[in-house]
């Protein structure tokens, strides 16, 4: 079958109490048509609504109904792309808080596009001027205020601007060309699991070709026989097609959420067990995981927030992914996670328990309680950061050492060239195992016993 058009999976996101729940709740009830029993539509961390909007390429949105960033994040995390779209909500009389900006950063780090919601503007407290400001402090710049980041009013209580936000949602759908093939590889994800009376269940969100009962696929190691597939009615369809939110019924153990279904069997080295333990040093994440130093800030004060970011900002090897005030979360773990990032606690340390997920997830947190000795040790990370980026800059060649012989009392090195030359009087440095050796000087190149200026 030739590609379809598929509707866009949404996930709102922002501080709590600024109104997700609330503008979730007004779309599930105006939008979704409850066919079961009592019209009660059950809660299966996603739902699809139906919009009366014409003139895109569906009429469809599916809503993630999880709680908050640390899931949406936790399934990136995972290795599922969960979300299409973002929405921002921020509540218009309260403006920007911590969580805001926390949700900008997950929002950013998943590289996808997102509407401004700008909640209860129908208050006299409202100041929608402020939330713009606000927002541009933290690289958030809306439409009409110098940026091209789309911006809708509402009120989630009453229902303003709800339709102008989904019409919103449809167009940016429109413009990713957001597509499906019923004969594609399979790809879904699961959001959330429950054990219910009849025995597990995963609810999942699938992304590209299709399900049917009684098939066999699999979820990470774990093998399913699917018993039953339910919509987010509660109702038993026979298939699933993209982006239908579904139950699935027929794990004998619970999946882990955000594991990605597929229907080949996995090899047995497919997934390898995760060694739970902490790394307490940089040596080595660095050599992983490229040319920037990559931070996720959390300080006791936003005092000592205004005395370490400027200073770090003059370096170019360090990209803070997000800074703020508190104790650090597993949200943070979990972004740290996906963006090769190294956790610093500064006058706050983490809990035991966050520690341990840090432990199983391999991300790096270093803590401080004086500000010299945080800088001096992320400076020093960041200028040898700069220093090999320098070098790869003056990359010229590379090769293989095959042999070494003594002729004369020298050592003399037999190579074979791998990429690019190598000539008279370069400087090398020698690597053993991925470490560096040390550097040299080639006094001299042979070829054949001939001397030669380059090779």
């Amino acid at each position: 079958m030739s590609q379809q058009y598929r509707p866009p999976v949404v996930v709102v996101l922002g501080h709590v109490d600024h109104g997700k729940t609330t503008l979730l709740d007004y779309i599930r009830k105006t939008t979704v048509t409850a066919k079961e029993a009592g019209g009660i539509t059950q809660s299966i961390g996603a739902y699809e609504a139906e919009t009366s909007i014409k003139g895109y390429h569906t009429t469809k949105i599916t809503f993630i109904d999880t709680p908050g960033h640390e899931a949406f994040t936790k399934l990136r995390m995972r290795g599922a792309q969960a979300a299409d779209i973002a929405i921002l909500i921020v509540d218009a009389t309260a403006s920007v808080m911590p969580q805001t900006i926390e949700s900008i950063s997950h929002i950013k780090e998943a590289g996808i596009p997102f509407i401004v919601a700008m909640n209860k503007v129908d208050l006299q407290t409202a100041n929608i001027s402020r939330v713009k400001q606000d927002l541009a402090k933290h690289g958030v710049q809306v439409e009409g205020f110098g940026g091209t980041i789309p911006v809708v009013e509402i009120s989630a209580k009453a229902g303003t601007g709800i339709n102008d936000l989904l019409e919103g949602v449809l167009y940016i759908a429109s413009e990713k060309e957001l597509t499906y093939d019923d004969n594609s590889e399979l790809e879904a994800f699961i959001i959330e699991t429950q054990q219910e009376k009849s025995g597990i269940t995963a609810s999942c969100i699938i992304k590209n070709g299709m399900l049917k009962v009684a098939e066999t696929i699999f979820a990470g190691q774990k093998e399913v026989k699917i018993r039953a597939l339910l919509n987010d009615r509660g109702m038993q369809v026979k298939e699933v097609r993209p982006s239908m939110p579904f139950v699935l019924v027929g794990f004998k153990e619970a999946p882990e959420v955000g594991a990605m279904l597929t229907k080949a069997r996995p090899s047995e080295t497919a997934a390898p067990q995760v060694e739970a333990k902490q790394a307490h040093d940089f040596t080595g994440f660095f050599e992983e995981e490229g040319k920037k130093l990559r931070l996720v800030i959390k300080a006791d004060a936003q005092g000592s927030l205004e005395a370490l970011l400027p200073a770090l900002a003059k370096s170019e090897s360090i990209e803070i992914i997000l800074s703020g005030v508190g104790d650090i979360t597993n949200s943070d773990i979990f972004l740290a996670k996906v963006a090769k990032a190294v956790v610093i606690g500064f006058n706050v340390k983490p809990s035991k328990q966050i520690e341990q997920v840090a432990g199983v997830e391999k991300v790096v947190i270093k803590t401080y309680n004086i500000i010299y000795k945080l800088l001096e040790e992320l400076t020093e990370v960041s200028d040898l950061l700069k220093e090999r980026e320098d070098k790869e800059k003056s990359f010229k060649g590379e090769a293989k050492i095959v042999t070494i012989f003594t002729i004369d009392g020298s050592k003399i090195a037999g190579v074979k060239v791998l990429k690019g030359r190598l000539d008279e009087h370069d400087r090398v440095e020698v690597f053993r195992e991925g470490r560096s050796q040390g550097e040299s000087l080639l006094s001299s190149i042979k070829q054949r016993a001939k001397s030669v200026k380059k090779h």
